[in-house]
């Protein structure tokens, strides 16, 4: 079973640390909530982890073995993949165009449209014409189709408007069924919360809370102490 493990990560940008001896364990199947206040570090994790920025101490390993020196590319070439902030689409391409940078044969494609049905009568269309849910839609089957182990998704509801981001919610736990580990990195705690298995508080840079998403969402009190840091 797919285990992405890091053990005390420290991030550094510009004068000092943005993530500080941060720990945490993402398993297939499961999803993993990253919340905290905004300018806590939580993209700054998923960067580090994805290889975006480097890890100045600590270790980030993939069943065991150590990645934390390996360039992007590699990572991915391992099965983390990482969706980042703001629908990054090519508008220009057609929605199966934009698919096919990742479905490299027909089987991953069929695959990527069975999970997201709904751009199957978009396929013709030009991705930069779908509304900001189908292009999220589209982002997220494009990484579907890279057949993740490690899915890290950023704020998925960026942009979005309440009700559309609802809609997109069920499609995690299709993720989570198709074997994928999700590490997932939300502004709406409390939504990311109901979606997720673990949690994780991040608090200027540090973590402050950890364990059973289910007990963080019954206790509104932790929340909010952990958000105090």
């Amino acid at each position: 079973m797919t285990t992405l493990t890091l053990d005390a990560v420290t991030v550094r940008r510009g004068i000092g640390p943005v993530i500080s001896e941060v720990s945490l364990t993402v398993e297939a199947g499961a999803v993993t909530a990253v919340v905290g206040p905004n300018g806590a570090g939580k993209t700054s994790l998923l960067e580090s982890i994805s290889g975006i920025v480097p890890v100045a101490a600590g270790r980030i390993s993939l069943d065991g073995t150590d990645v934390t020196r390996l360039s992007r590319r590699a990572r991915a070439r391992l099965g983390i993949v990482h969706v980042e902030q703001g629908r990054a689409i090519f508008p220009t391409l057609t929605v199966r165009e934009n698919l096919g940078l990742t479905a490299r044969t027909p089987q991953q494609l069929t695959e990527a449209l069975e999970v997201f049905p709904e751009l199957q009568k978009r396929m013709a269309l030009a991705a930069g014409l779908l509304s900001g849910g189908e292009q999220q839609m589209l982002v997220l089957a494009r990484a579907f189709a890279a057949r993740p182990r490690i899915l890290l998704i950023d704020e998925m509801s960026l942009g979005l408007a309440p009700v559309v981001f609802q809609r997109l919610l069920p499609v995690i736990a299709q993720l989570t069924a198709a074997g994928i580990g999700v590490l997932l990195v939300e502004q709406f705690a409390q939504t990311a919360l109901r979606v997720s298995d673990q949690a994780i508080v991040v608090t200027s840079g540090r973590v402050s809370y950890r364990g059973p998403a289910a007990d963080l969402l019954a206790s509104p009190d932790t929340l909010h102490s952990a958000y105090l840091g």
